[in-house]
């Protein structure tokens, strides 16, 4: 039996997250992942019956830039994933990591009764679940 206390998403997320249109241009959301300091951008539901969606900054380097298409003229919905990959605040931070493992992502939006409460990263699971004294 392990002594280690029972660590959650929710416990170690990141509390900063930036939502976006998919109409949003690359150029817009770089700026505004720039200004709030996010590595990652939730693109927002249509409707009720759709799903969130996420840009990461090497998504846009890979998509856009390296492809030389312009950033003031590609459109966020144009490169994202969707649907992302979500988790729930009340998972256990290893099984996040074995997620993240098994569908090789590297962040995630923690999402609670449908609304995105947070993103959380390996760097958050590990940086923050060592300080927690999980690892």
């Amino acid at each position: 039996m392990s002594s280690h206390e029972l660590i959650r998403v929710r416990d170690v997320m990141a509390a900063t997250y930036v939502i976006v249109d998919g109409l949003m241009t690359v150029y817009e959301g770089i700026t505004l992942a720039k200004k709030n300091q996010v590595k990652a951008l939730v693109v927002r539901k249509r409707n009720e019956d759709d799903e969130y969606g996420i840009v990461l900054m090497n998504d846009i380097a890979k998509k856009v830039l390296a492809k030389n298409r312009s950033p003031q003229r590609t459109n966020i919905y144009e490169i994202m994933t969707k649907p992302a990959l979500c988790v729930d605040p009340n998972m256990n931070v290893k099984y996040c990591a074995r997620l993240f493992e098994r569908f090789g992502v590297s962040r995630a939006p923690v999402i609670e009764n449908g609304q995105v409460i947070g993103m959380v990263s390996y760097n958050n699971i590990v940086i923050n679940g060592m300080a927690r004294g999980e690892m």
